[in-house]
């Protein structure tokens, strides 16, 4: 199975210009892709830099026939009024997209913690989760959890606060694979509750690797296996290179930051075969990584 996990920036590269499509070229480029990680999608949200699109996640959904793409908003902000002469009738939505060819079985989309921090401007932040079946991608097959997600910029605080949820995510969907509920039938929404408790989570962590944030989710978790470092687990003793500021120094003028990652449960750690970070591409203010599990 391969994945790509990439913060697009709404599909800015790093001259200012939006352009979903190439976004979507590039990531080909990188991989033939089961699924489709991005964070800084939007809808609504016109008057960004660069002027997005209108509808990003039904951009998506026409770029990738044959997949399916699934929505999670974090921001979700009324209309304004007008914008360059003309009204807007679209709330405001930001967040991220998971988009595969696979199986797709529950969709999770989760509200990760806010505390109040009033010396940081910021936004409510969201990871979707998605229960693929990945028996016809992989060798080892069986299912799978995929967790996209985008943690606060300027709030340590929140950040901190965001990667305790998703460890207590991470206990929880242990508990359901051990403890499955049955359904009550086949047509209700009370569907059975089992979720594998194998998962990677990726996205833009808007933490530096070794911060507080990134060890507190490397630390071990009570009744699940603990996550590792995809990237860390493949080159050992090495430094991972800049994922954001490295083309963009206009958003970035303290220099590029390792800040994007992928981590994976423990129990998949020999399944790993390859995972590297795209230093070349210009599409972002971010640089996109690769997995490829077995």
């Amino acid at each position: 199975m391969k994945l790509v996990s990439w913060n697009v920036q709404w599909g800015r590269n790093a001259s200012g210009i939006v352009d979903l499509a190439r976004t979507v070229r590039e990531a080909r480029r990188l991989a033939d892709f089961d699924v489709l990680c991005l964070q800084e999608i939007t809808r609504g949200f016109h008057a960004l830099p660069g002027g997005p699109g209108d509808d990003q996640f039904a951009e998506l959904a026409a770029l990738l026939p044959g997949f399916t793409v699934i929505e999670a908003i974090g921001a979700d902000l009324p209309p304004v009024s007008a914008h360059a002469g003309r009204s807007v009738a679209k709330r405001r939505q930001f967040g991220n997209a998971l988009a595969t060819r696979l199986p797709v079985a529950q969709v999770f989309r989760h509200l990760l913690p806010w505390p109040a921090d009033e010396a940081a401007p910021s936004m409510q932040r969201v990871a979707i989760e998605a229960v693929l079946d990945v028996s016809g991608a992989t060798t080892a097959g069986g299912a799978l959890r995929i967790l996209v997600t985008h943690l606060e910029f300027y709030s340590e605080r929140q950040r901190l606060a965001q990667v305790e949820e998703l460890r207590r995510l991470q206990r929880e969907a242990a508990g359901h694979a051990a403890q499955p509920a049955p359904a009550e039938n086949a047509d209700v929404p009370f569907a059975r509750t089992a979720r594998p408790a194998s998962a990677i989570v990726c996205g833009d962590f808007n933490s530096e690797w070794n911060s507080a944030a990134y060890r507190r989710m490397l630390a071990p978790i009570d009744d699940s296996p603990a996550f590792i470092d995809a990237w860390a687990a493949l080159h050992p003793g090495a430094t991972p290179p800049p994922t954001a500021g490295v083309y963009d120094t206009q958003q970035w003028p303290d220099g590029p930051i390792s800040c994007d990652f992928v981590f994976v449960t423990e129990d998949l750690s020999a399944r790993l075969k390859r995972c590297e970070f795209d230093g070349a591409t210009q599409a972002s203010d971010h640089q996109p990584v690769v997995l490829d599990i077995d």
